[in-house]
């Protein structure tokens, strides 16, 4: 009997591997919701920070890019460095993709999977149970929303979308927040960007909280840019282009190394062209200070914050959104059996991954954000894809 091969995540990285392993003539299940992250935990509005040619899911064929579906959709061709995508063109791209390769897609959730003699045995949330040669893990961000310990502990009920405290991937529609005081948590693009939407949709103050001093900037537009330095996916700098295509080495430094480049290289930094609609918002900054903690009075989330200039100080709001990102950690992948996560070998939480994107479980593979710790930030973006689903491919091949 064949056993197939499962990619759990219908995600672009999800997508792209599943892509690859069948150009390979290996039998592949793929399970989720194709681009559910970019769905519902996305806002309303949102435009893509990366340029298109950053935005391709790579499959092993051509004729899948970002241009090819706006080609054969007649949506609008994005193809230079100045347009600027809609995360909801992105969605539609992405189900393009995969119903153009993946027309088998099983919208189904993993519900556990466990070591068997076998290899990997899977059961799903509608019932069937049956066995898996190897299992790549492309789970995305589900499940992995970083938030502060001094924000978390003041809802010990629990956060969530309507509650006074919450992250910024709860939330699709901000117009619930019109009329409200926010503080967004963070000085990355995700929170500059929903502190300029929530300005939009009409909240009544918007506020940015960041511990940096001079934490809220923006990037250089494309014309501004050395053209002394190579070309990259993410704009012209060496560092970009060695991280970008030589991620294998990466891989061979120190793991203090590499958590420092994911955590520091691509770090907060508004788009270019989100600049003047921030400055337009009016957005509050309250930067240069770190929150000490936080508590619930009378429905309202008060942040007590020190270090910058002054004494300690208090800010009280309608709602508080942590815009503060993810981070991997194995023990949140809950679908994964408790001996399976207990043998994996990891580092700050994310699994310890060889050339192949394989775990010290053998068969067990992770590709998208849970790679970033072995291969580099450029596994957080959507370009990583051309880098990482041929080899994960490779690997399960053979292997």
């Amino acid at each position: 009997m064949i056993r197939p091969v499962v990619v759990i995540g219908a995600g672009p990285y999800g997508l792209s591997t599943a892509a690859h392993l069948r150009a390979r003539g290996i039998p592949v299940r793929v399970f989720g919701s194709p681009m559910v992250s970019w769905r519902e935990n996305m806002p309303a509005g949102m435009l893509l920070k990366s340029t298109p040619v950053a935005s391709n899911i790579d499959a092993p064929q051509p004729g899948h890019d970002l241009i090819d579906f706006c080609a054969e959709t007649g949506e609008r061709r994005y193809e230079s460095d100045w347009d600027v995508i809609p995360v909801e063109t992105f969605v539609e791209y992405g189900q393009w993709f995969a119903r153009k390769l993946l027309p088998d897609l099983e919208q189904v959730r993993v519900v556990s999977v466990d070591r068997s003699r076998e290899g990997f045995e899977l059961k799903l949330d509608s019932g069937e149970q049956f066995v898996a040669r190897a299992v790549v893990v492309a789970t995305g961000l589900a499940g992995l929303a970083r938030m502060p310990r001094e924000l978390a502990s003041a809802v010990p009920e629990g956060l969530s979308a309507n509650g006074p405290i919450s992250h910024a991937s709860f939330h699709r529609d901000l117009s619930r927040f019109a009329g409200q005081d926010v503080i967004v948590v963070g000085a990355g693009q995700s929170a500059l960007e929903n502190a300029v939407l929530l300005a939009e949709a009409g909240a009544a103050s918007v506020r940015i909280v960041a511990r940096g001093p001079g934490a809220v900037s923006f990037g250089d537009a494309p014309d501004r840019q050395s053209r002394l330095r190579p070309e990259s996916p993410f704009g012209r700098a060496w560092s970009l282009y060695a991280l970008s295509y030589h991620a294998t080495h990466v891989r061979r430094l120190p793991a203090p190394a590499r958590h420092y480049l994911v955590r520091r290289v691509l770090g907060p930094l508004g788009a270019w062209w989100l600049r003047e609609r921030f400055l337009a918002g009016r957005i509050q900054v309250t930067d240069g200070r770190r929150i000490e903690g936080a508590r619930v009075e009378d429905g309202r989330p008060v942040l007590t914050l020190s270090g910058g200039r002054g004494a300690q100080r208090e800010l009280s709001a309608d709602h508080v959104m942590a815009a503060t990102g993810y981070r991997t950690d194995v023990a949140a992948l809950d679908f994964l059996g408790h001996e399976l996560r207990a043998d994996l070998a990891v580092t700050r939480g994310a699994p310890r991954l060889d050339a192949g994107y394989g775990s010290s479980v053998r068969g067990l593979h992770f590709t998208g954000l849970p790679a970033a710790a072995s291969f580099g930030p450029v596994m957080r973006f959507v370009c990583g894809t051309e880098y990482a689903s041929p080899r994960v491919a490779g690997a399960v091949a053979r292997g």
